[in-house]
């Protein structure tokens, strides 16, 4: 599938802070807890606890989440197929939806499971 301007515009518009509690109740159906996903989310943005819930309070959108957050230097090492695209495929034009779509992905892999190790990619040695 194809990203568009559109759908990059419609994303990076949304509000985070209205799509934080679908994450949440996904992850806990899943017998994972806030605590886990703010670790995924520190990770790949660099936000502390007050820093995060600052931008939910504020009803940041994506686009001003994403500016503000130093995404982490392994984000690029995020792989896979998510709500049907190919991430590493996704133009760099469409940066916002690229990066809502390689969070997305970490939280997909925290719902189903995997380890916590895992998710946190690090470079081989």
């Amino acid at each position: 599938m194809k990203v568009t301007a559109e759908k990059n515009e419609k994303v990076a518009n949304m509000i985070f802070a209205s799509i934080y509690p679908l994450y949440l109740n996904r992850l806990e159906k899943n017998g994972r807890t806030q605590e886990e996903l703010n670790q995924v989310i520190k990770w790949f943005t660099g936000f502390d606890q007050d820093t995060l819930q600052a931008l939910i309070d504020e009803k940041a959108t994506y686009r001003t989440f994403f500016q503000k957050a130093k995404i982490h230097p392994n984000a690029h090492m995020i792989k896979g197929v998510v709500c049907g695209y190919r991430i590493e495929e996704i133009e760099d034009e469409f940066e916002v939806y690229k990066t809502c779509r390689r969070m997305e992905k970490l939280i997909e892999e925290l719902a189903r499971g995997r380890k916590m190790e895992k998710i946190l990619r690090e470079e081989k040695k």
